[in-house]
């Protein structure tokens, strides 16, 4: 199916969600042609921020915490268990731990990228790349330092905790929006659960890429 095809099937059927699902394929036409004019921007900053992102080997412990779902953010551990067991996730989680990597751990884009097309049954060179760049802040977004608070996110999108419970069995007995913040609950209950600390402070993290970036 062409895009122009897509765009015109959805606004004949209209309702409330056709016009968003245009702008999605507006958003992935215009990174083909970003990519098409930019090849190397598959492998290389679009637009440079000169990162010092944290070398590979002493973050190791982080990423691979990332990578399985260990993260002690509930939302982001969901999101990536549903990527390893499904090879998809929601846009939404797509862009949340794509920040949480790049700008609460401070982790090069590279290396979720390669990860996401390891797994994703839906895997777009293209897409990938430059969504990964949009939300490091090295591709064509013109909010570069936006960072994505798990939270925020997690009490807006998920309020009663009913998608981390589905994918984090660890949390399945605590109730409601509770869940997304584990290290809040008494001593008694933290003992009977088998689901790690927090890996970074969100408060710390942030702190590390602001001023990485230059910016406090």
């Amino acid at each position: 199916l062409s895009p122009v095809e897509l765009v015109q099937r959805s606004r004949t059927h209209g309702g409330p969600g056709a016009e968003a699902f245009v702008r999605q394929v507006c958003w992935r036409d215009f990174h083909h042609q970003v990519l098409a004019a930019r090849p190397g921007a598959s492998t290389e900053d679009y637009r440079t921020r000169h990162d010092r992102w944290r070398d590979e080997e002493e973050a190791a412990e982080d990423i691979a915490a990332w990578r399985e779902g260990r993260t002690g953010y509930p939302v982001v551990d969901a999101a990536m268990r549903q990527l390893r067991h499904e090879g998809w996730m929601h846009n939404r989680a797509r862009l949340l731990v794509a920040s949480f990597l790049t700008k609460t751990l401070y982790v090069d884009w590279r290396i979720g990228a390669r990860h996401f097309l390891d797994l994703l049954v839906d895997g777009d060179v293209v897409n990938n790349q430059m969504n990964w760049q949009w939300v490091a802040g090295t591709g064509t977004d013109t909010r570069p330092h936006r960072v994505l608070n798990p939270l925020v996110q997690a009490k807006r999108f998920d309020p009663d905790g009913a998608y981390v419970r589905r994918w984090v069995p660890e949390l399945g007995d605590v109730d409601g929006g509770r869940v997304h913040e584990p290290w809040r609950l008494t001593a008694k209950e933290r003992s009977a659960l088998d689901y790690p600390e927090p890996v970074v402070d969100l408060a710390e993290g942030l702190a590390r890429f602001r001023h990485a970036r230059g910016r406090d």
